[in-house]
Order: structure tokens, then C-alpha cells, then sequence
């Protein structure tokens, strides 16, 4: 673990209407979700369409890589349209709204499953699985979070190092390391020790070959939903 990287998938399992708001339509689905980019100097983030907002993000999140949230819901009825989405802050699993006005909603077909239990990572193009591998996990004293979460940003590293040839930033963040940059956030990343590949061995990321990396760069745009699950 360990690249600094900020902050989120959770699927929305609720159809209910926002207050105030007459239509409440679920943005996920087997074969496609969606991503919404930020596209103002300042997007905020409420509890309910139209209350008292409790985050706000810039066009550029801290690492200089566009702000994207995981779109869960589309929200119509109200003054204004809005998106429920899944809010890149700690703990896991906070959701907001923001207004559909403030950014752009973009379709996506792929999702990440990463099973712990049996350390593979399945890729899932329209709900068909298209690219499976095997994946190095956290070890026991720093485990790899469990839950839903997003592909929030990607880079490029040196091929040679220990993030391989690129490490794709997800919305997760260690239970266990709280002096880390950023909260400790997780990424699934390339590596130069392929041998460990199948092990317990980081601390909290998911590790994958670089071949493999090379082809989640192609796959997993930011966006992506991402299950870690045991």
C-alpha cells in the first residue's frame, strides 16, 4: 500500500425518493453504472437536495487527478436535478448529493470484483467476466478493506518499482494505518516482486502483475465499481 492517493463504490440498494423530490431512479446495474466529473471551481456535496451541504470538492482532487464520484441514483422532481453518490470521504460508505447541473454523467460497462478468500481479481465487461488474475492481499495485520468502492484515480510509476507499471487508485482506505498520507489509501497496483503474487503480503493494496495492470488501465477508467469482498 502506500502510493499517496485520496479517496469511493457502494450500490445503491435503495430505491427510495429523496425528500422533497418526486423520482428516485437507481444508476446501477448488473451491466452499466456510471461515473459523474466534477466540472466547477466547487461542487458541494449535501446530505438531502437542497439542505445544509457537508463537503465541497474542486475540478482537481489533492493529487492533481480529476474528482469523479460513483453515481448511484438520479434524483428529478426538485428545483433541481440531482445525483446520489458515493462521497470519497472516511468512514466507507457516505453518500450525497450533488446537483446534476455541477457535473457530467458518463456510462460505464466494466466493474472489479477482488475475492479475498481465493486472492483473484475478475474483470466484468456488461456483466460478462472478460480478464481474471491473481492478486497479493494484505496481510493479517494489515488487511485490504472490504466493501464497494469506486476506481477514483490513476498513474503511471516506473515499471521497475514497487507499483509496477501503473497503480490504479480506488476509494478504500486502511482500518489500520491512520498516520499514513491521506488516511492510507488502498490502489490496485503493478509490482516488481511477481513472486509474491498469491500472498498476504501488503500492506492493505492489492497487488496484480504488470501485465495485468496494463490491461486494468485499459478496462478500468475512473469510475469503475469496485467490490472487495471475503
Amino acid at each position: 500500500m502506500a502510493v499517496v492517493f485520496t479517496e469511493s463504490i457502494q450500490a445503491s440498494g435503495t430505491s427510495r425518493t429523496a425528500p422533497g423530490c418526486s423520482k428516485s431512479v437507481s444508476l446501477v446495474t448488473p451491466t452499466r453504472s456510471y461515473a459523474v466529473d466534477v466540472r466547477t471551481r466547487l461542487t458541494y456535496v449535501f446530505r438531502r437536495p437542497g439542505g445544509r451541504a457537508f463537503a465541497r470538492f474542486g475540478p482537481f482532487n489533492v493529487n492533481g487527478v480529476p474528482t469523479v464520484f460513483a453515481a448511484l441514483e438520479a434524483v428529478t422532481g426538485c428545483k433541481a436535478a440531482w445525483y446520489r453518490v458515493l462521497v470519497p470521504l472516511k468512514p466507507h460508505g457516505q453518500t450525497g448529493y450533488v446537483r446534476a447541473r455541477d457535473v457530467r454523467l458518463r456510462p460505464l460497462r466494466t466493474r472489479l470484483v477482488v475475492d479475498l478468500s481465493t486472492r483473484r481479481l475478475t474483470v466484468f465487461d456488461r456483466g460478462r467476466p472478460v480478464l481474471g488474475a491473481k492478486v497479493a492481499i494484505g496481510a493479517r495485520s494489515t488487511p485490504t478493506p472490504t466493501g464497494r468502492f469506486y476506481v477514483n484515480q490513476r498513474f503511471r510509476d516506473d515499471p521497475l518499482g514497487p507499483y509496477g507499471w501503473a497503480a490504479i487508485g480506488i476509494s478504500a482506505f486502511s482500518e489500520v494505518l491512520h498516520g499514513w498520507p491521506q488516511g492510507g489509501p488502498v490502489a490496485i497496483h503493478g509490482t516488481n516482486r511477481p513472486s509474491l503474487l498469491g500472498l498476504p503480503v501488503s500492506n492493505g493494496c492489492i497487488r496484480v502483475s504488470n501485465e495485468t495492470v496494463k490491461r486494468l488501465w485499459r478496462l478500468a477508467p475512473t469510475g469503475t465499481p469496485v467490490r472487495v469482498q471475503v
